[in-house]
C-alpha cells in the first residue's frame, strides 16, 4: 500500500474523475476531489469515504481558485504525488453557430485549466518525483464533424503533454495522457440516450460499445503507478480500438 501518497483529481464529482478518485483510494492514496460544485463533491466524498478525501471546490480556469486548491492540498496532506487533469466541457456546433463564449469556455477549462494546475503543482511534484496524467480525448488526436472547438481544446492537451514530456523528466516528473473515445458519463448522456447515435458509434468501435468510466480510470491509475515508471509523453487511446482504423470504410 502507498498510504502517504496524495493525488489531485480535477472534475472528480462524477464520470471518469469520480471513478479515478475511487480507484486511487482503493490503491491507498489520499485523494483531493475537485469540481466547481461543493455539494456534488460532498456527495462524491460520501461515496468514497471522507477519511481518505479532501474536498477542494474551485474552477480550474480561474488562477486564484487553482492556487487555493494547491495550497489547500499541501496544507492538509503535506505533498502532491499525482495530478490528474480531468475537468472538461464539450460543446459541439459548426463554426458559424459556436458562440465566442462557448469557444472561450472550452479553451479555458480544457486547455488553460491543465496549464494552471500543472504550473502550480509542479514544485510539489518535483519534491515527490511525482507524475501528471492529463485526460485528453480521441477528439484531441483527430477531427470531429461539428466539433472543431472541442477538438482544438483537446488537441492542445495532447500536444501540451508531449511538449512537457521533453522538459519535465529533468525535474523528476513524468507526464502522460489518456485519450478516451465515447465513455458513458453524465457529459455524454445526450449521446448515450440516442439509440441511432449509439449504433453508429458501435459500428466504428471494434469492441462495439462505449467505455465505462472505470475502464478509463484503470488506465489512468496504471500511468500514475510505478509500473509505468519509464512511460513518458504517451497519449494512450482508451477507445476499444477506434484509432486502430485507418479511416477507410468497412466493406
Amino acid at each position: 500500500m502507498i498510504d502517504e501518497k496524495v493525488a489531485i483529481v480535477t472534475g472528480s464529482s462524477s464520470g471518469i474523475g469520480l471513478a479515478t478518485a475511487k480507484r486511487f483510494v482503493k490503491d491507498g492514496y489520499k485523494v483531493v476531489l475537485n469540481s466547481r460544485s461543493e455539494s456534488d463533491l460532498e456527495k462524491a466524498a460520501g461515496e468514497i469515504g471522507n477519511d481518505r478525501t479532501l474536498i477542494a471546490a474551485g474552477d480550474v480556469s480561474n488562477t486564484d481558485d487553482v492556487e487555493r486548491i494547491i495550497a489547500q492540498t499541501v496544507n492538509t496532506f503535506g505533498r502532491i504525488d499525482v495530478l490528474v487533469n480531468n475537468a472538461g466541457v464539450a460543446m459541439f456546433a459548426p463554426i458559424d453557430e459556436l458562440s465566442y463564449e462557448d469557444w472561450n469556455k472550452q479553451i479555458a477549462i480544457n486547455a488553460s485549466g491543465p496549464f494552471y494546475m500543472i504550473k502550480n503543482a509542479l514544485p510539489h511534484l518535483e519534491k515527490t518525483q511525482g507524475c501528471i496524467v492529463n485526460v485528453s480525448s480521441v477528439s484531441g488526436l483527430g477531427g470531429d464533424w461539428g466539433g472543431f472547438g472541442y477538438n482544438a481544446s483537446k488537441g492542445a492537451v495532447s500536444l501540451m503533454t508531449k511538449a512537457l514530456a521533453l522538459d519535465l523528466p529533468a525535474r523528476g516528473v513524468r507526464i502522460n495522457a489518456v485519450a478516451p473515445s465515447l465513455t458513458d458519463t453524465d457529459m455524454t448522456e445526450f449521446v448515450m440516450a440516442n439509440a441511432q447515435t449509439i449504433e453508429k458509434f458501435s459500428e466504428r468501435i471494434p469492441m462495439g460499445r462505449a467505455a465505462q468510466s472505470e475502464e478509463v480510470a484503470d488506465v489512468i491509475a496504471f500511468l500514475a503507478s510505478d509500473d509505468a515508471r519509464f512511460v513518458n509523453g504517451v497519449i494512450l487511446p482508451v477507445d476499444g480500438g477506434l484509432k486502430a482504423s485507418n479511416g477507410q470504410p468497412k466493406i
